[in-house]
């Protein structure tokens, strides 16, 4: 393991040529951004079946409506699965009452993931956690970007997580229903990659052979990457997995994917500090403060289609920390991670991951 004296904060993606091959591709790919699921959105194709024919104006133009209708998915499932949107089904079930609400087939998928997680995380991640989560302020910042927010009273959190309890999710058949009337779903840390699997999924029935989903740090890789809209270059992608502190952009190091999923969650990503104590948006469940990890991020990798599983299991190992959370992926089939502690070290589930420190 190597050892870092800069607090390393993961993740950005960057698209790297991989060096050394005797063709390397130049093609920068047809992108687009939106702002979707509280965060900053990215998808980039650079190839996609039926493209021979065409002008490289055609092939830009099909390939930004794809993007458009693929964030349109995006939309869709926010609408659904969204705490705040008053005709979400999550919304819903949460003023209900405790009354049994019908809800869509998506919604129960996402539920019971989340449940699994409850179980798999020994409740250390819980998607009944709302009512702690609407307590607390991350994302408000002052006139020059500086984070701001405050640590609520303690009596608030107390009575805020007497509601937090996944197992008093009732489902039955597409029903939902809380058996405590004041619980309230929160699916932040699941959503984004149930949803980045869809978008996936649709880009490559539209023909889409190569390209990077990035929802906010959830990623997924579909193919290799693409030597142009027509063609497979060979190359794998290549996720940078930066230093944010580092001015130049100095990377820790990067990830050749090929239809991978790549999933992070950190302790930075939303936070704020006061007295030099930063109070990060992972909460702990049980004391509804932010959970006290000795991780600064973890990484899960998986193949495509796994990324919700990755968005729900990183997020768990997060807030159970580095001993228990290499425990879990250990026990759990098909994905590996990286670890970066609060002491700079990095610490990798198994050796052929294929992460390239820097």
């Amino acid at each position: 393991m190597k050892k870092f004296t800069a607090l390393l904060i993961i993740l950005s993606l960057l698209i790297i040529p991989q060096t050394g091959c005797a063709s390397k591709s130049n093609n920068q790919g047809i992108e687009k951004t939106s702002f979707h699921l509280d965060t900053i959105c990215r998808i980039t194709i650079y190839s996609m079946d039926g493209m021979e024919e065409k002008s490289e104006e055609e092939q830009r133009q099909d390939a930004l409506i794809t993007i458009t209708d693929a964030f349109k998915i995006c939309d869709s499932y926010e609408k659904i699965l969204s705490k705040t949107i008053e005709e979400s089904d999550v919304y819903k079930i949460n003023h209900a009452g405790g009354q049994a609400v019908t809800v869509r087939d998506e919604t129960i998928e996402v539920i019971e993931k989340g449940i699994e997680f409850g179980e798999k995380s020994e409740g250390a991640f819980d998607i009944t956690i709302g009512a702690v989560s609407d307590i607390w302020d991350f994302h408000g910042q002052d006139d020059e970007g500086e984070h701001t927010g405050k640590v609520p009273e303690d009596y608030l959190l107390r009575e805020a997580v007497s509601h937090v309890d996944y197992r008093g999710i009732i489902i039955e058949g597409n029903t939902v229903r809380m058996a405590d009337p004041e619980a309230q779903l929160d699916l932040g840390g699941i959503a984004k990659g149930y949803i980045a699997d869809k978008v996936a999924r649709y880009l490559e029935e539209q023909g889409v052979t190569s390209a990077i989903v990035d929802l906010g740090g959830n990623i997924v890789a579909i193919g290799e990457k693409g030597q142009s809209m027509t063609e497979s270059s060979g190359e794998l992608f290549k996720i940078g997995i930066k230093d944010p502190s580092s001015e130049s952009g100095q990377l820790l190091g990067i990830l050749p994917c090929r239809d991978k999923t790549v999933v992070t969650s950190g302790t930075y990503e939303r936070y704020f500090e006061i007295d030099g104590v930063r109070y990060h948006h992972v909460l702990n469940p049980e004391t509804g403060y932010p959970a006290d990890t000795d991780l600064l991020s973890v990484t899960v990798i998986a193949d495509k289609g796994d990324s919700a599983y990755c968005d729900g299991l990183s997020t768990s190992c997060l807030a159970l920390g580095y001993r228990k959370a290499a425990e879990l992926i250990k026990d759990t089939d098909g994905v590996e991670a990286i670890f970066v502690t609060k002491d700079g070290e990095v610490h990798l589930s198994a050796d052929d991951t294929g992460f390239e420190l820097s």
